[in-house]
């Protein structure tokens, strides 16, 4: 990462319009519009506040769900206004449209201090498109580009990636971004040693590069949840019904050993799987459960939980590192007959940051599973975006920040 990337501390905004991409794809109780959990919104509004603060309008664009660039009243933003307007204690204008002469018209009629929130960029199929066109439009908006999505910059969308082309110098990111950076920058280069990277939850493709990239750079790997189910079955473990994306096992298979062959030629980190797990007959809550070695899990059951053995072995790294991240629950924690692996872990890694060590928390579940044992602020950072942290950590400048340095 560049150390000289513009942030909005380089500008001055007053009588300047910025266009501030963000993320307020937040999660809400689909009857009752409710918001269930607002962190994406409270980590935009000091970007928000200094740019109002000195004068400026701010036009905030943001997506919400998957419509699929259709129009439609579920994924319409407007539930925020009254949200990000108590936050800041002003009034919130709207915008159903986001480019066009009506919403340029009403970007001109701002005032200094002023807001003014676009509905959901991705009722544009060009959002997702990456159209140039689109993102033209987008750019007559504003004179200073401002991305403040860390969570979507791993994204080739317009708002993302296109639009900052047309700003020149006038680019840079907002504070929660430059948060985001700065964490991660803790774990590569800069971390603490022992550095724990725990990895869980089913999306192993998604995965699995990263795992590549960090042997031999941190310490412990620790691979659980649906994550560890395909490492067993290649190492000639049966893993009975659990997880294993079956019509691309033979694809996984290959990546997967050349992943063993490069662990074994070195030295430095060491991969560790479950020992034992909660195994049940059925994917429910009140299934009939056992309790197994990950190797040899019979036909007909499946891994949902990690087993005692896992977890006191898993905490225990976990006790003694300094730098830890986590990405993904270790068993099916929405259930709460397999949820004690998840929960384990989380207040393992609250217990070391206590004692002084990082930690850096990413993905939707991996927080959520946090929330439940309320000690969501007992860790060091909380990461807004699970796959955008994931891309990182590969090693990878993200599309959303190389634009913004090029």
């Amino acid at each position: 990462m560049k150390e000289d990337i513009k942030t909005v501390n380089d500008f001055n905004f007053k009588n300047k319009t910025a266009i501030v991409r963000v993320d307020f794809n937040v999660p809400i109780n689909n009857k009752s519009k409710k918001i269930l959990d607002d962190t994406r919104i409270k980590y935009s509004i000091p970007t928000i506040k200094k740019i109002i603060n000195e004068y400026g309008k701010v036009v905030l664009i943001s997506h919400f769900g998957r419509p699929k660039g259709k129009r439609s009243k579920t994924y319409s933003l407007k539930f925020i206004v009254s949200n990000l307007s108590k936050k800041l204690q002003i009034p919130i204008k709207f915008s159903e449209y986001c480019i066009g002469e009506t919403v340029e018209k009403r970007v001109n009629e701002l005032k200094n201090g002023e807001i003014l929130l676009l509905e959901n960029i991705r009722f544009y199929k060009e959002e997702e498109e990456g159209d140039e066109n689109f993102a033209f439009q987008l750019s007559k908006l504003g004179d200073i580009y401002v991305n403040d999505a860390f969570s979507v910059s791993h994204r080739l969308h317009a708002s993302i990636t296109i639009t900052p082309k047309f700003f020149g110098k006038n680019k840079c990111i907002g504070f929660l971004m430059k948060k985001e950076i700065h964490s991660l920058k803790k774990i590569f280069g800069k971390g603490k040693k022992p550095i724990t990277i725990l990895l869980g939850g089913a999306k192993i493709y998604s995965k699995i590069s990263i795992i590549e990239n960090l042997i031999n750079l941190v310490d412990h790997i620790l691979i659980g949840g649906g994550m560890a189910y395909p490492f067993i079955k290649i190492q000639g473990g049966k893993v009975g019904d659990s997880i294993v994306d079956k019509y691309k096992y033979n694809e996984l298979e290959k990546i997967l050993k050349n992943i063993f062959d490069k662990y074994k030629k070195q030295d430095k980190t060491n991969i560790s799987f479950p020992k034992d797990v909660v195994i049940a007959d059925s994917f429910k809550n009140n299934a009939n459960t056992n309790i197994s070695s990950i190797y040899s899990i019979p036909n007909g059951w499946k891994g949902l939980d990690l087993g005692p053995k896992s977890i006191k072995y898993f905490c225990k790294i976990i006790k003694n590192s300094q730098t830890i991240l986590w990405n993904g629950p270790l068993g099916v924690f929405e259930f709460s007959n397999f949820s004690l692996g998840t929960k384990s872990i989380a207040r393992a890694i609250v217990n070391a940051t206590k004692n002084g060590a990082f930690s850096l928390i990413g993905g939707g579940d991996s927080i959520a599973s946090l929330k439940m044992e309320q000690c969501e602020k007992k860790i060091s950072y909380l990461s807004t975006g699970g796959g955008a942290m994931l891309e990182s950590l590969k090693n990878k400048i993200l599309p959303g920040i190389k634009s913004i340095i090029s």
